[in-house]
């Protein structure tokens, strides 16, 4: 009786655990698409301030988030996951408040850059919790879970947004972080566990300088290619810079005797393709989300309201298959299910390009190639994220799922910028907005064959 009853108290903690954890992160990734839509309403309130400076307001969250994750993710390691999270739900949390209360744009920016600290700590350490709460064997459904959840979050922003935004206005987007922030600091104390490890050294500051400096210069020039053109002399020279950067972080992690990043993980096969399939999918991610809301808008001339509400059924559908797909892997592995989901998306890619058409066509032409995506999400991001989190040591689950999601946050950012370029901004359409966008679909389909190609060398873990 009392093994049941322990059994049952810590299938129940570890239940807790995913939700709160799930949670937390989920804000973080809400954040990272949901001001698209508030980005208008905010232009008008603070309407001295240049266009430039404006861009700033989204740019300075998605580049401190990448620049910052991975040596947020070892120091995680060294603190522990659950004080990780406290102090990332605090960060993020009061950020947030700032970013809702700001009366001038220069304060916005300045809260956005600290919510992007908040979530650089928090992301990696809620999937470390996340690791040590479950057995191997239940990790590809609960991992499956909590990538869903991400996936979900980040696809729901723009319907979400349009509500909040039309009904209340822009600075309720940043209020509704607050009570997920106190129930993440309420709740957690209770129910998530610390598994701190004191022979974590603290990472050499000279490697956390220049893979901070690396990600945010590359994340830079990814973000401004769309306004200062893909070949100018500042993105090249933006870029080159960070990549030198990144070439002399390598180096210095060879030879420190505190690394940041423990190259020897990426001579584990899983977690070196994993990261690589994240990286490619997460472009395609991006660019498809962000490509069909431009879509409706510059060739429908849809209202983003109803762009929003076009997209809505697709990250509802991510959330209930991801679970069902975790349960699938446990059986037959995440080999597979990558496999198929990177098909599934060049099917989609290829739809699109062939029936979609300028006269608005949402149930034949948009519908069925969004439902394969929002198949595709749901077999690709949790099962990634899984078969590369399982190959990690348990001492370095923070520093090894921070190295995947900062991979994820890139491949995203790189696949909004290349959308930018390819059809120019919600206001801005050009002279054939239709022809442009079929790059967009084109991509789509050479990207989601490349991932199933990059999912080949994976080697599958399942149970039974």
């Amino acid at each position: 009786m009392s093994s049941n009853t322990e059994a049952g108290h810590t299938k129940a903690n570890g239940n807790a655990t995913l939700a709160i954890a799930s949670l937390a992160a989920m804000a973080t990734y809400l954040d990272s698409s949901v001001l698209f839509v508030a980005f208008p309403d905010i232009t008008n309130s603070f309407s001295n301030a240049t266009t430039a400076t404006l861009s700033w307001v989204l740019n300075a969250y998605t580049i401190t988030f990448a620049a910052l994750l991975v040596p947020a993710g070892k120091l995680g390691d060294r603190l522990g996951p659950r004080r990780a999270l406290y102090i990332g739900s605090v960060i993020f949390t009061l950020a947030s408040m700032v970013c809702g209360l700001a009366g001038s744009i220069e304060l916005l920016i300045f809260a956005r850059v600290l919510q992007g600290v908040g979530a650089a700590v928090l992301v990696p350490s809620s999937l470390a919790l996340v690791l040590a709460a479950f057995p191997r064997e239940k990790l590809p459904q609960v991992v499956a879970i909590w990538g869903a959840m991400g996936a979900f979050s980040a696809a729901l922003g723009p319907s979400l947004g349009g509500i909040i935004v039309n009904g209340l206005g822009w600075r309720w987007i940043f209020f509704l972080n607050l009570p997920i922030g106190a129930a993440t600091l309420l709740l957690g104390p209770r129910y998530l566990k610390e598994s701190r490890n004191a022979s974590v050294r603290i990472p050499n500051f000279l490697g956390v300088a220049l893979v901070a400096l690396s990600a945010g210069l590359l994340s830079f020039a990814i973000v401004d290619s769309p306004t200062s053109g893909w070949a100018s002399a500042k993105t090249v020279a933006v870029a080159l810079i960070g990549i030198v950067l990144l070439i002399l972080f390598v180096a210095h992690q060879k030879i420190t005797t505190a690394p940041t990043l423990d190259l020897e993980l990426f001579s584990l096969t899983n977690f070196r393709w994993g990261v690589i399939a994240m990286f490619v999918y997460a472009i395609s991610f991006g660019s498809m989300f962000f490509g069909s809301l431009l879509f409706m808008v510059d060739v429908w001339e849809w209202s983003i309201l109803k762009a929003g509400f076009a997209i809505a059924p697709g990250p509802a559908l991510v959330a209930i298959l991801a679970t069902l797909f975790g349960r699938l892997a446990v059986s037959v592995g995440q080999r597979p299910l990558i496999l198929l989901g990177g098909l599934l998306l060049s099917i989609s890619g290829l739809y699109w390009l062939l029936i979609l058409s300028e006269e608005a066509n949402y149930w034949t032409g948009f519908a069925p190639p969004f439902a394969l995506t929002a198949i595709s999400v749901a077999l690709i991001f949790p099962q990634v994220t899984s078969v590369a989190a399982q190959a990690l040591p348990p001492d370095k689950s923070g520093v090894g799922s921070a190295a995947i999601q900062a991979v994820r946050q890139f491949g995203q950012t790189f696949g909004v910028a290349l959308t930018l370029a390819f059809v120019g901004t919600i206001a801005e359409t050009t002279t054939d907005p239709y022809a442009d966008f079929d790059k967009i679909w084109l991509t789509l389909a050479l990207l989601g064959l490349l991932t199933t190609l990059c999912g080949l060398p994976l080697r599958n873990r399942h149970t039974t």
